[in-house]
């Protein structure tokens, strides 16, 4: 039997896959395939509210077109972020 948070893991991981737009399926589902299974409650919360967001919106703080606003900036935020950045992979 599955534990709540184990259920939450994996609807965060499906969600994560299918947001609409292809790129954003790529960028927070690999995220969440590597990651969510190491998140804390406290950080499976803000995982959640990042997936709630226009995928617009992410995706240009992601790629460094929009600076991400303050109540966004989150360590969770960050951690998605370090783990795509190419200058230092978190991941192989």
């Amino acid at each position: 039997m599955l534990s709540d948070t184990e259920i939450r893991r994996r609807r965060l991981r499906f969600r994560a896959w299918h947001r609409g737009i292809r790129e954003m399926d790529l960028l927070m589902g690999a995220f969440a395939d590597a990651s969510v299974a190491s998140l804390d409650e406290h950080e499976l919360g803000f995982f959640e509210e990042l997936l709630e967001l226009p995928d617009q919106e992410v995706f240009a703080w992601l790629t460094g077109q929009a600076s991400v606003p303050k109540d966004h900036d989150t360590p969770l935020f960050r951690k998605l972020k370090t783990f795509h950045d190419h200058a230092h992979p978190l991941h192989v």
